[in-house]
């Protein structure tokens, strides 16, 4: 009776840190494999969501006004939608556009989370393979793409941390016959905007996240920019009061505290200069708040098993379609966490 997408598969997981921890005696681990902003989220986000708990016997507000309201505060020129999480976004968009069969691209390697809610929507996938230095080609992704509905490209791009620049995605929007999604859940961490894409675009959708670097992963709170149209049709595909009022308040308090952000942009891209210049493996150009590492010629499992020796939890990336088995994926921790790896990469 169960369909046959979800008898088997699903999404790949990290390894616990308690299970490290308790396997090698460590009373701290480094968790490092989750892309997680590793520090406890503003005091104007734990504030606004501990007024919350109080009316949490209610149902929150179905659009959530509120949130979106501060959202076109920051972003003043272009509408916004929310979801549970940068995945809730994904599966709604999912849901909006893709009935049985209908083709869905997706440039690869790259998160697993597109093809997992597009299988289970029933569409069919059809991965397009990056080039060199894990580059999205324009011509080849809108070959390759033909007549989909709906596309999928990551940048800064998870896991290799390669960012796509705007030209390039200029030129696929111009290619494609569908509407292309744009996973821009790290894009604080580069320097590239392609928010003004939107103005001459209506094909595209820019998601999300105050998960990364607002620290509000366990919130689950996600969002997207969108075109004027695409506006009712998301919100009658939505899960009707998917992302609770606790949340949505607590990002209204973190987004009122940019500071808070940018200090942690300033930490992710210092240690991501110091990753590339001391790990003594190839380190892939990155964008976001995690490296990839080619550590030939170990496996990606078998590092992930040496670092979690010396108290370190890594993300092996065999489960990532066309990859290879060779890459280990290293978020960027507190300073501790950061030190203990390189000492630890540096001693394999």
């Amino acid at each position: 009776m169960v369909r046959s997408v979800f008898q088997q598969g699903g999404y790949v997981f990290a390894d616990r840190a308690e299970d490290i921890a308790s396997r090698y005696g460590f009373e701290k681990v480094a968790r490092l494999a989750s892309n997680e902003n590793p520090f406890p989220p503003s005091p104007y986000a734990i504030t606004e969501a501990s007024a919350a708990l109080g009316s949490v016997n209610r149902y929150p507000d179905t659009h959530h006004d509120g949130l979106r309201k501060m959202l076109r505060s920051i972003y003043p020129d272009y509408p916004v939608v929310v979801g549970p999480g940068m995945d809730g976004v994904i599966e709604t968009v999912v849901r909006t556009f893709i009935a049985q069969d209908d083709p869905v691209a997706i440039s690869t390697p790259t998160f697993s989370f597109y093809s997992l809610s597009v299988r289970a929507q029933g569409g069919s996938i059809l991965q397009i393979p990056r080039g060199a230095e894990y580059a999205v080609d324009p011509k080849a992704f809108c070959s390759g793409a033909g007549d989909a509905k709906l596309s999928f490209i990551c940048s800064p791009n998870n896991p290799t941390g390669s960012v796509t620049p705007p030209e390039d995605i200029a030129a696929i929007l111009e290619g494609l016959h569908g509407i292309l999604f744009l996973d821009n859940a790290y894009g604080e961490f580069s320097t590239v905007d392609y928010l003004p894409l939107l103005n001459e675009y209506g094909n595209l959708i820019i998601g999300r996240t105050m998960s990364k670097v607002y620290g509000l992963a366990g919130l689950r709170i996600g969002y997207a920019i969108v075109p004027d149209w695409f506006v009712p049709y998301y919100q009658t595909a939505a899960t009707p009061f998917a992302l609770n009022s606790v949340s949505a308040q607590a990002a209204i308090g973190a987004l009122g505290d940019p500071a808070y952000a940018d200090r942690f942009i300033s930490h992710v891209r210092r240690w991501r200069k110091r990753f590339i210049d001391e790990i003594p493996y190839p380190v892939a150009a990155s964008g976001a708040n995690f490296v990839m590492i080619d550590m030939s010629p170990m496996t990606g499992r078998e590092a992930v098993d040496a670092l979690a020796r010396h108290g370190v939890l890594v993300r092996a990336c065999e489960s990532f379609p066309g990859l290879g088995e060779n890459f280990i994926r290293v978020s960027i921790g507190e300073d501790w966490e950061c030190e203990r790896f390189l000492q630890a990469v540096q001693s394999l």
